[in-house]
């Protein structure tokens, strides 16, 4: 009987079980979580903060496991194989899977602390961001700190978004990038303070290294996470920035493995959705008896907030490389930039804004690794020259939601089983319900099906 024992309840774990089970595995599993929730979808938070979503819709498929929830692990008896949790309970296994995820990094300002700091990582979290009244200053112009400025616009607060560095999103995205971001956010609402560190809290208000004071009822913290290692170091297992893993996702302890946020692969701790499931996949065919390999994960990293286009794909350090061909396209006007940047034909980092058909193909591209067409402006603005861009113009074989690898194909098909719409889509076919990235791509393919066989229905008539 081959026991395989799961310490956490993310999206992480809760792809593995489901990978197991399609695999054809049939002994226990087990599933140790924190939280009082079932699994559910934490990267789409912030469409819960904007009411885009509720709560219930980011609850993941039951798995076949024995799922115990508000449990947490306490310590790995490696010589008897055990996991014990802090109710007393012990949980013995032949594998064991560390899946345990990341806090968030508080920033430690004085005088702000208790109900007026808040993460955003957990439904409670958003849950007690959404009780809030009044202006919210947003710690943090990374990807999770502008969705959550977004969010918290679309709710009707009063928004100021703190960052410490010159443009957002600095770890995806070039300075133009950047600014044209934040002149997007700006328009829509949003008061940016770049370039600035808050150094205190009083009253009310968040004191500026400039001395300029940001009204905050409410302060929400997307400054960062640690993995969270605890477990394996009282285990006595390497941990650096996470817990080191080969690429078998293995431990020092070949009958532990770790996965997602809390593994550390080849000196890397991405903490990105797309890793941890492709750490997943591999590791369920590998305790299925098969021979995966995880070699790391091709970044495609795309904003989810409303109204916004944007999406940084490979390396952006790419972009100012001098050894690679650098295309780049700006269109002011009408508020459009795109910058791709090309080794040996191939895309090496591109960032896209405004430009939501070519981020379809220029991420089809990259994912395959296929080289660019020889017009590389037609790649960028849709003509017949390049690749194809609309979901519709795409091969049947391409991957339209990669978080959960579902092809054009499948969605077609699902549309013609009767799945005519966003929502019936993702319950068919579980696309949209990943990263949320494809959502758009989705709702274009529905519409020009639906024009297709409308078109089909006149020419009959």
């Amino acid at each position: 009987m081959n026991r395989i024992v799961i310490v956490g309840n993310g999206p992480a774990a809760h792809r593995l079980v489901e990978r197991l089970r399609a695999h054809g595995h049939a002994g226990p599993i087990t599933v140790l979580g924190r939280e009082e929730h079932p699994a559910y979808n934490r990267v789409l938070l912030g469409a819960v903060l904007d009411r885009t979503l509720t709560p219930a819709t980011l609850a993941l498929p039951v798995v076949d496991a024995e799922v115990h929830l508000r449990v947490t692990a306490t310590e790995i008896d490696r010589a008897r194989r055990v996991v014990r949790t802090d109710n007393g309970d012990e949980h013995p296994y032949d594998v064991l899977v560390l899946a345990t995820g990341s806090r968030p990094r508080l920033p430690e300002i004085p005088g702000l602390g208790g109900e007026r700091l808040q993460a955003l990582r957990t439904l409670a979290d958003c849950a007690r961001i959404g009780s809030a009244a009044g202006p919210v200053a947003v710690l943090g112009g990374g990807i999770l700190g502008v969705e959550a400025a977004r969010a918290l616009l679309a709710r009707g607060h009063e928004v100021t978004l703190v960052h410490p560095n010159p443009h957002l999103m600095d770890r995806q995205l070039d300075d133009v990038g950047g600014r044209l971001l934040a002149e997007r956010l700006g328009k829509l609402g949003v008061e940016l303070r770049l370039g600035r560190r808050a150094v205190a809290y009083r009253r009310g208000q968040l004191v500026l290294d400039s001395s300029d004071v940001v009204p905050a009822g409410l302060v929400v913290a997307c400054t960062g996470v640690t993995a969270e290692t605890g477990l394996a170091v009282r285990a006595g297992l390497p941990v650096r920035r996470g817990i080191v893993v080969d690429d078998r996702l293995r431990t020092s302890d070949a009958r532990i493995h770790a996965i997602g946020d809390c593994a550390e692969h080849d000196g890397e701790a991405s903490g990105l959705i797309a890793s941890a499931w492709e750490q997943a996949d591999a590791l369920a065919e590998l305790l299925a008896g098969g021979d995966a390999r995880y070699r790391g994960t091709r970044t495609v990293t795309r904003l989810k907030a409303r109204g916004i286009d944007l999406a940084s794909i490979g390396s952006v350090d790419c972009l100012q490389s001098t050894d690679a061909e650098v295309v780049t396209l700006s269109d002011p006007a009408r508020g459009r930039y795109a910058k791709l940047a090309l080794r040996e034909e191939r895309i090496a980092g591109a960032v896209l804004f405004g430009f939501p058909e070519a981020i379809a193909a220029v991420s089809q591209l990259h994912d395959r690794d296929l080289p660019v067409p020889t017009d590389r402006l037609a790649l960028l603005l849709g003509t017949p020259a390049a690749v194809p861009g609309a979901p519709a113009e795409l091969p049947e074989d391409a991957v339209i939601c990669r978080c959960n690898n579902v092809t054009k194909k499948a969605l077609t098909a699902a549309w013609q089983g009767g799945a005519r719409s966003v929502p019936e889509l993702a319950r068919a076919t579980r696309a949209t319900t990943g990263c949320g990235g494809c959502v758009d791509d989705v709702g274009r393919l529905c519409g020009a099906l639906a024009d297709r066989t409308e078109h089909q229905k006149e020419g009959a008539a």
